[in-house]
């Protein structure tokens, strides 16, 4: 396995998807990554060889991706969270924050459903 920004990539993969194991890497970025770096994207990890992991890996050190994206990520969620603005709000209550409804749907964000026994009078 190559290990690229702290991450082993799948062998058998084609370059293009196995960089998109990277958190922080989608394929349009891998796709840009890759031709930084001069290499093919139809190339499989294990014909690679040690030079063209070494341009890769180049490019990819340039770009904020794993534990500085997400250590990013969450500072600026807690920020939110600080100065109390409405998204702030949202978060700390586990609500959705982009406008949707929250009558019927949102279970992802709310979690399971937690009813209420029958209380008879």
């Amino acid at each position: 396995m190559a290990r690229i920004a702290g991450v082993d990539i799948p062998r058998d993969k084609r370059v293009v998807i196995s960089l998109t194991y990277v958190y922080g890497i989608g394929k349009s970025l891998a796709v840009e990554v890759l031709d930084q770096a001069g290499v093919s994207k139809d190339t499989r990890v294990r014909d690679l060889t040690e030079d063209e992991l070494g341009k890769i890996r180049k490019v990819v050190d340039e770009l904020n991706v794993e534990g500085d994206l997400r250590r990013e990520n969450s500072l600026n969620i807690k920020r939110l969270i600080e100065i109390g603005s409405y998204r702030g709000i949202r978060h700390r209550r586990g609500l959705p924050l982009r406008g949707q409804k929250t009558k019927n749907n949102s279970r992802t964000r709310k979690g399971p459903r937690r009813t209420v026994a029958n209380k008879r009078k």
